[in-house]
């Protein structure tokens, strides 16, 4: 069983591991033995534990998955040339993470929360010599798309990165705006998440318009409510939000 490497033993570290633990053997680099233990326990399945400080990296498939402000600090703690190295950080260029890391193929890829169960949206962009393994091994975790420049990876990020919490907000908000109206909160929930599951499946098949336009009855509920929506700009809202996590993310 081939053994992947993670640099970094947060959030996103475990939910990537979450998806990995069933095909590969997991190893995690961290600084405190405590928090390494801590992560075996809530991963559920014995890895190997190793601290940070001169760790050695050799011919070794990393997943990168420490703090954007700290690349430069945790490059100089690490030895050796890995095989491959898979930086998961937003707004962190190929460039910086070769100065810092110096693998021998490097993939920049940005997965999201629902890698943890499997269904994450995961773009990718590199060395296109490591581009069908690094595919193989985040299809592990849900959908990968493969796109042709760091530009592109950026954008992405605004959207399927940053996605799950834009559309947690407007789950929040629909379910809220029923409660209002004086539906009992746990039956608003309920209502909801069948919503999302159900728009999930149809959503893959037909576009937005379409399905906005199959809903929408003249002079109908639909028609009343997507009038308040356009009043509140919620679609330049949207759009807006991808503006600026994008211009964020180049900052960063």
């Amino acid at each position: 069983m081939q053994t992947i490497t993670f640099i970094g033993n947060g959030t996103m570290a475990l939910s990537i591991a979450q998806g990995l633990k069933e095909k590969y053997h997991i190893e995690v680099v961290g600084r405190a033995m405590q928090k390494l233990e801590k992560f075996e326990t809530h991963l559920g399945k014995k890895i190997e534990k190793h601290l940070i400080k001169d760790f050695d990296t050799t011919d070794k498939t990393i997943i990168l998955c420490i703090k954007p402000a700290n690349v430069d600090e945790v490059g100089k703690l690490l030895h050796g040339k890995a095989k491959l190295l898979i930086s998961v950080l937003a707004g962190t260029s190929i460039e910086k993470l070769k100065k810092a890391f110096k693998p021998k193929q490097l993939v920049r890829s940005m997965p999201n929360l629902a890698a943890s169960v499997g269904a994450s949206m995961t773009t990718l962009t590199g060395n296109i010599e490591a581009k069908d393994e690094a595919i193989a091994l985040l299809s592990s975790i849900g959908q990968t798309l493969w796109l042709s420049s760091e530009k592109e990876i950026d954008i992405a990020t605004a959207l399927a990165g940053s996605g799950p919490a834009y559309l947690a907000l407007i789950a929040e908000a629909l379910a809220d705006g029923a409660v209002q109206q004086g539906l009992k909160r746990e039956d608003a929930m309920a209502t909801m998440r069948g919503l999302f599951q159900g728009f999930a499946t149809l959503i893959q098949e037909r576009h937005p318009a379409l399905l906005k336009d199959g809903v929408m009855s003249p002079g109908g509920t639909t028609a009343a409510g997507y009038r308040a929506l356009e009043e509140g700009n919620v679609r330049a809202s949207c759009m807006r939000a991808i503006e600026k996590a994008y211009n964020r993310a180049t900052e960063l």
